[in-house]
């Protein structure tokens, strides 16, 4: 008839009939007649095969069908504090951020909405970051990361410090609330201060280069309270080390370099304890002159050396002489020393004569070739 309106619905569809441009009902799959006899229908057909409802008049339908959106919608009304997971088929499909209402077309796909309250501390459970990060929706509504064995995460919302975080896996709802995580190094680092043109305290130049082992023990403290930390030590261990450097002279820092590492260790140790960071050890690896003051260096060192040896030569002179004097004492208090002494001075010369005619014997040798006598 002419006032009949015929209207095919497809298994993947939904019409909606709109009577004087009010929704009347949601028609499903099949053949449909519809009363139309002033022309005051319209009708939408919408494909339901991403499940999501495409329309823009949502809460128009939410209202204008009642009891009867169950029938055909799935409605996701998500609370302020609240975020929504929808599931389809079981799986993650969509997050839903807070204080949204959306449709989504029963038939096709079974669809579940899932709430979840916002805890203060925001986290994501892991099964729930792991579902997100297969559809690519984890990088969208959530901060997410790893914090290194040896290293502590610091979970920051809105700038605010809220807690420390163990190693390992982490997530965090990233909606309404600006939310950073960073990380902290707890290992032993090394710092170095190279090339620090230094003054003694007897006026003398000198390049000094330091090395300095620390480890942060508060990583809250070390963040919170300096910009940068490491920055921070490296700055205490210059003022060290320069105030170590200007209250000894150049002979006390060349002899006692021992001490000049303590007295920078003990001058930067409190000043970094009150950011968190220790100070494990301190060492200066070189002290580095000016030219002319390396060689006054090594004439002042030539000299020294130069006297000790002169004066390790006289001393063993003295006893050499001191040591002839007793000689001469013992032989001239007894007759058969000296005797000896004469036979191992006849041993000496023989050694260097090839033929030795002797005249008189043995006792003409002694007493005519060899003399020795002691002159007291």
């Amino acid at each position: 008839m002419f006032w009949m309106k015929k209207v095919v619905v497809g298994d993947a569809e939904r019409a909606l009939v709109y009577r004087n441009r009010r929704i009347e009902r949601v028609l499903g799959p099949g053949v449909h007649r519809l009363w139309d006899v002033r022309n005051r229908i319209d009708l939408s057909h919408y494909d339901i095969a991403n499940s999501a409802y495409a329309g823009n008049d949502s809460e128009a339908l939410i209202a204008g069908l009642g009891e009867r959106l169950s029938e055909h919608f799935v409605l996701a009304d998500i609370g302020n504090d609240e975020v929504g997971l929808v599931l389809r088929n079981g799986r993650y499909a969509e997050v839903l951020a807070p204080g949204l209402r959306r449709l989504y077309w029963k038939g096709l796909a079974q669809i579940e909405v899932r709430t979840l309250p916002l805890s203060p501390g925001l986290a994501i459970e892991r099964e729930v970051a792991d579902g997100l990060r297969q559809i690519a929706q984890l990088d969208r509504v959530a901060v997410h990361g790893s914090v290194p064995t040896e290293s502590a995460g610091l979970l920051f919302v809105d700038g605010t410090f809220v807690r420390t975080l163990p190693p390992g896996a982490c997530a965090f709802w990233n909606l309404r609330k600006n939310v950073v995580v960073e990380t902290v190094e707890l290992r032993v680092q090394a710092v170095e201060v190279s090339g620090q043109e230094l003054l003694t305290r007897d006026k003398v130049t000198l390049r000094v280069n330091l090395a300095a082992s620390v480890r942060v023990t508060d990583p809250v403290a070390a963040r919170t309270r300096v910009a940068k930390h490491v920055e921070h030590v490296y700055r205490e261990l210059q003022y060290g080390l320069r105030k170590a450097v200007s209250s000894k002279t150049l002979d006390e820092l060349l002899g006692d370099k021992a001490s000049l590492d303590a007295d920078i260790h003990a001058a930067v140790r409190g000043a970094c304890a009150q950011i968190g960071v220790e100070v494990l050890g301190v060492g200066v690896k070189d002290v580095i002159l000016p030219g002319e003051m390396k060689d006054i260096l090594n004439a002042v060192v030539q000299a020294e050396k130069t006297a000790q040896a002169n004066t390790i030569r006289r001393r063993e002179e003295a006893n050499a002489t001191r040591s002839l004097l007793n000689t001469a004492r013992l032989i001239e208090d007894s007759p058969v020393l000296m005797r000896l002494k004469e036979l191992e001075a006849l041993e000496k010369i023989t050694e260097k004569i090839d033929k030795l005619t002797v005249f008189g014997g043995l006792e003409g040798v002694m007493k005519q070739l060899v003399s020795l006598k002691a002159d007291g």
